[in-house]
């Protein structure tokens, strides 16, 4: 690792002057160490919350590039990201994808640093991770890393600005990659009704491109014209200049350590004095409006979308005029148009807003999950939705709602949460590149007031001949089919007038409002036993550190058949999304006060999971209890519930392969597991009856564990945990439950096939470690870090397999293992795995010749990465919470593990290696390919040997 520079650079000293704007809690500026000849212009302090204790500081360098530095002393991670304002709008006519495949091209060396991999390399060996991506308007580049290895990052990261070299060999399997991507993503829901939409909308928008690329759109020109790599080139110094580039660093080293880490890698980026491209180009020719659109759904799931071309509202974040609009028309409480849709049985879900933004103009749209009832009765539900707009223009536009609206936003600010600084970093490269300086961090949360008028503009434009509805399912059929992402499409006449269905109410003043905001001071390090019976554990960990008045709870009741049968997991399931269901409109204005509540399945029974405010938690607690305990289920609820319960099952072959290859191995070496083909057909045997009498059965017989983590004292958490016991009265122990258990693998190699309908083929191996030791989940942690790099670079880089490469750790509950993965739109399974068999042979090899001090730094990157700092409330007690879910409940487990990998050897990997390669577990795809019987497999094995 590199030390942290201190001290100033001598390529610094020749530079030209840099201009800056110092902000932070100070109001004078800061002074760097170049006073003299780079002196601040100008001291602006944001409008930041006053619990944001961190450091800022903007400069603008002479060449135009505008950086925000931002020191947070308790950060572990350093993290940069640049924003460039180009994107695939910008990709030329015939080179569609030209964007982004300059996106990749910049990570395959520079000039400095040639080897095709020296990024991330780098990265990986120090506790890193790195990505990139190109939308319509913007490319960003982003990672995180070590802090002490900060300087060595920006030296590598820099270059991509400064001196890239478009490598010539890697030119082809880069094209292909992006190709494998295209694949990985060609039957991506979102896509493809993009790609309905881009066909409707204006074709000289530019933002109606095609934005992955293929190997077709980026082939090489005909001879005579300029080749591809020289097609980059140009795109690159046409457009890559420091006028249209933001970056933001966030790390805890002082704000006069990363300027001049910052001035000296970036002050020599190209100035050409360009300016971020524009759009002018309609978005949409609105005198073909009306159309009613329908399309094929590869999943097996009915939506319904209005888009409404509206002015693109982003330059009015300070008043936001279509946010009052969009919260009343996505509303969920009792009166609201969801909620009376779904009484009639006609849909379950909806949301509203904005989308689809150029800068110039944009969509207005609400989007709505519909019953099988519901397709029956589209212009229902289109004239239900304007007679909700109309009651909005009567009534609705009421200064007091955009008051609430306002003072919801404010406390949001207040306390907001940090999130991990590689986040932090990308949402403030992409905030500084669209707002002024000063609303970098409250762009987001600002309402200075309302604006009547504007409001009225954009409602003035939902109406029924400014509209494009479109409807998607798995049943329509067309010959028309769109050019990238194969989806057939049609357009259909203009529907008849619908019946408006009753009962559309505009929400009251929300009662659930939070007044006591204060901060309670005290910090524990973490849980500690709370209360302790043979029935009930609660644990409770105070906190401060994060500097909000809220608390998370997590309430575990679990009941011995919960996974018994198929049967019972699924009425498990049916019981946690009625919960769920039928709270949903009276607890939707708690949601929107900062208060939320769901419950969620899993193989001991159901969590209650509260999150929010401290003030009104008690009542939201009392209230969810009561609903699962006495409320009636009703039989819309039911049928509600399963249907969007058999709706995921169904649609279970159609997911993300990789998601797919997991949940396999997870059922294939986790028991008790039910596969989604055992669940659908239980729940096709259910009815209401059912789960009123599970219910009774399961709340019968209880045992619970509890933790609140926040900020509440002891008397606090304890008086609550009361609440709860008292009120559930459990009867079992711990040991009336059956645990969920980590099987060991087949002592023979054992390919499975998961159930899938996909078009690419994939290899999931699975490598298990020993027992449970933190001995072997350390060693194995370290050895994942180890391959992962590799892995990639041989795979994915130079054998061109796939988009989707990687290889990492995957314990499976305490059972340590590594999963090595890729999925392929070319290579069969078995090219996959022989590929693998080969990397895996030389890896034995490399193992056998590692010195201590190349392991040294993989060590240090497990160590970083299990010992890095929780960045929000709700991360840390998810953490914790799941510690209790072992059967020995340690909430050190991690810090000991992190330890334990600094110490591991590189002869305890050459002891491990061999029995890791002695019985690999594949779960392996082609196309056509039968599922396996994976149940029967697992009744084979026998439990993981703990010792």
């Amino acid at each position: 690792m590199l030390p942290t520079m201190s001290v100033i650079p001598p390529r610094l000293q020749a530079r030209r002057a840099v201009v800056g704007l110092t902000i932070g809690l100070l109001l004078a500026p800061a002074t760097p160490l170049w006073a003299e000849e780079s002196p601040v212009a100008e001291a602006i302090t944001p409008t930041i919350s006053p619990f944001d204790d961190r450091d800022y500081r903007v400069i603008t360098l002479d060449n135009g590039l505008q950086a925000l530095l931002v020191s947070d002393p308790d950060a572990d991670k350093a993290a940069a990201s640049m924003n460039v304002r180009v994107g695939s709008a910008q990709d030329p006519d015939d080179l569609q994808g030209l964007a982004h495949f300059l996106e990749h091209m910049l990570f395959l060396g520079t000039e400095p640093y040639p080897q095709s991999d020296a990024y991330q390399q780098y990265i990986s060996d120090n506790a890193g991770s790195h990505n990139a991506f190109t939308a319509q308007q913007d490319t960003n580049y982003f990672f995180d890393i070590e802090p002490s290895a900060l300087p060595g990052a920006l030296d590598r990261f820099s270059e991509f600005f400064l001196s890239p070299l478009f490598n010539a060999d890697h030119l082809e399997s880069e094209r292909n990659i992006v190709h494998s991507e295209y694949m990985a993503r060609i039957r991506d829901e979102s896509r493809r009704e993009n790609d309905v939409l881009n066909q409707l909308l204006n074709p000289e928008n530019p933002t109606t491109g095609f934005a992955v690329g293929s190997r077709d759109t980026l082939a090489n020109p005909p001879e005579g014209e300029a080749t591809l790599r020289e097609r980059v080139i140009d795109f690159y110094h046409r457009y890559y200049d420091a006028n249209v580039m933001n970056l933001a660093v966030v790390a805890p080293q002082p704000l006069d350590e990363l300027e001049a880490l910052v001035v000296e890698r970036f002050a020599d980026i190209p100035d050409h004095d360009l300016s971020a491209p524009t759009i002018d180009t309609p978005l949409i020719d609105t005198d073909t409006l009306p159309r009613y659109i329908e399309r094929q759904s590869l999943q097996d799931r009915r939506q319904l979308r209005f888009y409404f071309p509206v002015p693109d509202p982003s330059d009015e974040y300070r008043t936001k005029p279509t946010q009052l609009i969009a919260h009343l028309l996505g509303d969920e409480g009792d009166g609201s148009l969801l909620a009376v849709l779904r009484e009639a049985g006609l849909a379950d879900g909806l949301s509203a807003g904005v989308g689809r933004g150029d800068g110039n103009e944009a969509l207005f749209t609400v989007s709505i999950s519909l019953t099988p009832a519901g397709a029956e009765r589209l212009d229902d539900i289109e004239a239900t939705l304007f007679a909700a707009v109309e009651q909005i223009r009567a009534e609705g536009l009421a200064e007091w709602r955009y008051d609430e609206q306002k003072s919801l936003s404010e406390q949001a600010f207040r306390f907001q949460q940090h999130g991990a600084p590689q986040q932090e970093a990308t949402r403030l490269a992409m905030s500084l590149s669209r707002y002024p300086v000063e609303d970098v961090q409250y762009a987001a949360y600002r309402m200075d007031g309302m604006d009547s008028e504007r409001q009225q503009r954009y409602l003035d434009a939902l109406t029924s001949d400014n509209m494009l509805r479109v409807y998607s399912a798995p049943d329509v059929e067309s010959d028309t089919v769109t050019p990238w992402f194969n989806t057939q499409w049609k357009e259909q006449p203009p529907t008849t007038t619908g019946q408006a269905l009753d009962g559309l109410a505009l929400p009251e003043p929300n009662p659930f409002i939070a007044s006591d905001l204060t901060l309670q001071a005290g910090q524990d390090e973490q849980p500690s036993t709370l209360i302790e019976t043979p029935t009930f554990t609660a644990w409770h960990m105070q906190d401060s550190r994060f500097n909000t008045p809220s608390v998370e709870w997590r309430v575990s009741l679990q009941h011995p058949s919960a996974s018994y049968s198929a049967e019972e997991a699924v009425l498990m399931r049916l019981l946690a999304g009625w919960l769920n269901d039928s709270l949903n409109e009276s607890l939707y204005p708690a949601w929107l006060a900062g208060q939320s509540f769901s419950a969620y399945a899993h193989a001991r029974g159901m969590t209650l999971s509260f999150s929010g405010w401290r003030d009104g938690q008690t009542p939201l607690i009392k209230q969810a209890i009561e609903q699962l305990q006495q409320a009636d289920i009703s039989a819309g609820a039911f049928e509600r519930v399963r249907y969007q319960l058999q709706r995921e099952w169904r649609n279970a072959p159609r997911a993300s392969l990789t998601g797919q290859a997991s949940r396999a191995l997870g059922e294939a070496l986790l028991s008790p597991q039910w596969s989604t083909d055992e669940l659908l057909a239980a729940s096709q045997r259910l009815e209401k009856h059912h789960l009123e009498d599970f219910r009774e059965r399961f709340l019968d017989a209880l045992y619970i564990d509890a933790m609140a983590v926040g900020n509440l004292t002891a008397d606090q958490a304890r008086e609550q945990a009361n609440l709860i016991r008292g009120a559930l009265t459990p009867r079992l122990t711990r040991d009336d439950i059956p645990p969920l258990s980590p099987l060991e693998a087949s002592e023979e190699p054992t390919v499975l096939h998961p159930h899938s309908t996909r078009e690419e083929s994939l290899v999931l191996r699975y490598l298990q470690g020993r027992d449970t030791s933190i001995d072997e989940q350390a060693r194995l942690s370290v050895l994942a870090q180890w391959l992962d790099t590799p892995f990639y670079q041989q795979l994915r880089t130079e054998e061109q397999l796939g988009y989707i490469v990687n290889a990492g750790y995957s314990p499976l509950l305490e059972a340590p293992g590594i999963g090595l993965v890729v999925q392929s739109p070319d290579a069969d399974s078995g090219t996959i795995a022989e590929r693998m068999d080969a990397f895996m042979a030389a890896a034995g090899e490399r193992l056998e010749t590692l010195s201590d001090e190349e392991l040294a730094a993989h060590r240090q990157a497990v160590h970083d990465r299990l010992r890095q700092r929780d960045t929000s409330l709700q991360g840390m007690a998810n953490r914790y919470w799941q510690a209790t879910a072992l059967d020995e409940v340690r909430f050190d487990r991690q810090a000991h593990i992190a330890q334990r990998a600094l110490e591991v050897s590189v002869e305890e990997l050459q002891a491990l290696w061999p029995s890791l390669l002695a019985h690999p577990l594949d779960i392996r795809f082609n196309p056509g390919d039968a599922p396996s019987d994976i149940g029967a497999y697992r009744e084979t094995l026998a439990p993981f040997d703990p010792r």
